[in-house]
């Protein structure tokens, strides 16, 4: 199985749009605890709009987004606290059963990951697919 990951730090839906149309993706698998944004477009509500028009599916996974803290941490640089952060978060039962749905999801379509970070080794994303996507090739995008 093949999974995606994508940000949308710097650019443009336009470009976002573009990178993952151009990979295949046909779902976007929202991993953000707080689906906002201050880049237009990149909240959740617009953008599950854009990517329905651009006949991209749109799904929103909320416990697998990163706490308050680890976000914090994630600002700062400071990778061991965000790593400690979001294995405590992966180990709740909502976050099992969305990563499960998660993984189900990616082997129905072609489907990424959504964050905001455009480096994934700054991301949670890496950390949530270390943890849980075993055997999964990754396929990091940029747009």
């Amino acid at each position: 199985m093949k999974i995606y990951t994508i940000g949308y730090e710097a650019t443009t839906m336009t470009d976002f749009l573009a990178a993952l149309t151009r990979a295949g993706v046909k779902r976007v698998i929202d991993v953000r605890a707080l689906p906002l944004s201050r880049r237009p477009g990149f909240s959740k509500t617009s953008l599950a709009a854009s990517l329905g028009e651009a006949g991209i599916g749109y799904v929103h996974l909320k416990a697998l987004g990163t706490p308050k803290r680890g976000r914090n941490a994630a600002k700062k640089g400071d990778v061991a606290t965000l790593t400690a952060v979001y294995d405590e978060q992966l180990e709740l039962p909502e976050a099992q059963g969305q990563a499960a749905i998660m993984l189900g999801l990616a082997a129905e379509m072609p489907s990424a990951l959504l964050c905001y970070e455009r480096d994934p080794c700054h991301c949670h994303r890496t950390l949530l697919l270390r943890a849980v996507g075993a055997g999964a090739e990754v396929v990091d995008l940029y747009a």
